[in-house]
């Protein structure tokens, strides 16, 4: 089996929503399953994007650091990069270019797109990096940078989950975005207009990782959350 064809994921959304932000994979090695991913940092310490086997990450501030092997991550997606065009967009708005792709491919499978291009008027954001005790996603969520761009050029990295995978992941769309000059980015809370070609790699297994060595993640009990209404207010 090709391991193009694998989304290998650390760890899951739902953990992250009652708090569960302790570091339980080093980025090297979730760079063992991936040279291309998103994610974020223990306390939710910034935004992830991986291109080409460079992790960057997008902190509160704003900065983008290139982060070290040891740099650890409750939660991750990567995958070994083979992406294949799909289209060319014009001023499409982040509704409308899932839109688009949606009606191009099957909503019943995971897979990445990237999109390389000029996007205007953007809104990323990024959390800063809280410490045990930790608090809930969303308490945690709300201290939080907005950085916005009126235009920019750079990539969009995005994958995309069935809603059956809904609480492991998030059903739909999660956006990433690196500009081309490494000065901005984060996790994309929207844009007005995406102008560039847009490429795809569909994926037909799921390598799902969990956190089995962390006490806390395998002691914790879930059943008195609403996961996915948590999840959805906070993404």
């Amino acid at each position: 089996m090709s391991k193009t064809h694998t989304l290998y994921q650390h760890g899951t959304l739902a953990l992250l929503v009652p708090g569960l932000l302790d570091g339980t994979i080093t980025m090297k090695e979730l760079l063992e399953h991936g040279d291309t991913g998103i994610g974020t940092g223990e306390g939710l310490d910034g935004e992830l994007i991986i291109l080409d086997g460079v992790p960057y990450q997008v902190d509160h501030n704003g900065n983008v650091n290139v982060v070290e092997d040891d740099f650890t991550l409750p939660f991750a997606n990567s995958h070994f990069a083979e992406y294949k065009r799909l289209t060319d967009v014009e001023e499409l708005s982040q509704a409308e270019l899932d839109k688009k792709i949606g009606a191009m491919t099957s909503a019943n499978t995971f897979y990445s797109i990237k999109v390389h291009g000029t996007f205007t008027n953007i809104k990323t954001r990024a959390v800063k990096k809280s410490h045990k005790p930790y608090a809930t996603l969303g308490k945690t969520a709300e201290d939080q940078s907005i950085f916005l761009r009126e235009s920019v050029e750079g990539t969009l990295l995005s994958y995309y989950s069935p809603q059956i995978f809904d609480g492991a992941a998030v059903g739909g769309f999660h956006h990433h975005f690196l500009s081309d000059a490494h000065d901005f980015g984060g996790h994309v809370l929207g844009f007005g207009g995406a102008t560039g070609n847009v490429e795809i790699q569909q994926f037909d297994t799921l390598e799902q990782h969990l956190p089995i060595h962390n006490k806390d993640f395998m002691n914790y009990d879930f059943s008195d959350w609403d996961i996915l209404g948590e999840i959805h207010n906070a993404e």
